[in-house]
C-alpha cells in the first residue's frame, strides 16, 4: 500500500465541523456545551438506573424525571435509551474528522488516522468512572453492545474514506482495485487496536497508562501495514533523487521518490543550486 500527501476535499459527512476560518459564534459555542451538559446528565441518569433497575426495566420516563427533565426533552437528545449511555460519539466523530483535515503535509495518512482514533481514547479517559460502568454494562446487554458496534463502524468508514484518498494514483498497476479492500483492512486495523488497548484498561478499572499503551499498538499497525500490506502489489521501481540546472534561464528542474524525506530533497536541491 502506498500513500501520498494530495490535496483533496474532506471526508464527507453528515456533520460540518468548525473551521479556524470560521469559528463558532460565542452564543453557538455556549449551545453546543449546554446540549452536551444534558446529554451527560441524561447519560448519568440512564446509567445509575440501569445498574439499579436492569436495562429492560428501565424506560424513558424514568431516565427523563431522574435527570430532571421532561419526556420530550429526553427525545430531543436521544433516539432511544440504549443510545442515552453514549452521549459523547456524535462531537467525537466531528472532532477526529477535523484532525483527519488538518492533517500536516508531511505527515503519512496512516499516523493521521492513528492520531484521529485517539480522539475515542480521550472520550473515555475525560470519565474513566463512567467508562468503566458503560464497559460492564454493554457486556451483559445486547443491544447496547449492538449500538456500540454501530458507533465503531461510523469510526471505520471515516478513516476507511481518508485512506483512499491518499493512495499513490500514478502507482497503480492492474491491482489497483483492491485499494477500497486495501484501506478498509488499514482502517480496521487501527480501530482494533485502539479498541483492545481500550477494552484492556477497562477491564483493569480505567488503571495504567492507556496512552502509552495504545502508542505502542499503533506502532505495531505502522509496522504491520506500513510495508506488509504492499504485498501483492507491484511497486513502482524507486528512483534517486537528482537535479539539474538549465543554462537558459533560472529553472531548477528536480525529480525524487515519492517517499524521500524532505531534507534529502532539499540538500539535493542545494547541491545543484551551488554547482551552477
Amino acid at each position: 500500500m502506498q500513500y501520498v500527501r494530495v490535496m483533496s476535499q474532506p471526508a464527507k459527512s453528515s456533520r460540518t465541523p468548525a473551521t479556524p476560518d470560521a469559528p463558532e459564534s460565542t452564543a453557538g459555542s455556549r449551545a453546543a456545551a449546554q446540549r452536551l451538559k444534558m446529554r451527560r446528565e441524561l447519560a448519568a441518569a440512564a446509567m445509575e438506573l440501569f445498574a439499579t433497575k436492569g436495562y429492560e426495566a428501565t424506560t424513558v420516563d424514568e431516565i427523563a424525571a431522574a435527570a430532571g427533565v421532561a419526556r420530550r426533552t429526553f427525545f430531543r437528545h436521544f433516539r432511544s435509551k440504549e443510545e442515552a449511555i453514549f452521549p459523547d460519539h456524535d462531537d467525537t466523530l466531528v472532532r477526529a474528522e477535523a484532525v483527519l483535515n488538518a492533517a500536516p503535509a508531511h505527515e503519512h495518512p496512516l499516523d493521521t488516522v492513528c492520531r484521529g482514533i485517539k480522539e475515542v481514547m480521550k472520550m473515555y479517559a475525560a470519565r474513566p468512572e463512567i467508562s468503566v460502568a458503560r464497559y460492564k454494562l454493554t457486556r451483559e446487554v445486547p443491544t447496547l453492545r449492538e449500538a456500540e458496534i454501530a458507533s465503531v463502524a461510523r469510526y471505520e468508514r471515516l478513516f476507511t474514506r481518508y485512506l483512499l484518498g491518499h493512495f499513490d494514483e500514478h502507482a497503480h498497476d492492474d491491482d489497483a482495485n483492491d485499494d477500497p479492500l486495501l484501506a478498509e483492512v488499514a482502517a480496521s486495523a487501527v480501530v482494533t487496536a485502539h479498541n483492545h488497548v481500550l477494552r484492556r484498561w477497562l477491564r483493569a478499572g480505567a488503571q495504567g497508562d492507556v496512552e502509552a499503551q495504545l502508542d505502542h499498538a499503533f506502532a505495531i499497525v505502522r509496522k504491520t501495514f506500513g510495508s506488509g500490506i504492499m504485498a501483492g502489489r507491484s511497486a513502482p521501481p524507486a528512483k534517486p533523487t537528482a537535479a539539474t540546472t538549465s543554462t537558459q534561464g533560472e529553472v531548477l528542474v528536480t525529480v525524487a521518490r515519492t517517499d524521500a524525506p524532505l531534507d534529502e530533497v532539499m540538500r539535493t536541491i542545494e547541491k545543484a543550486l551551488k554547482e551552477r
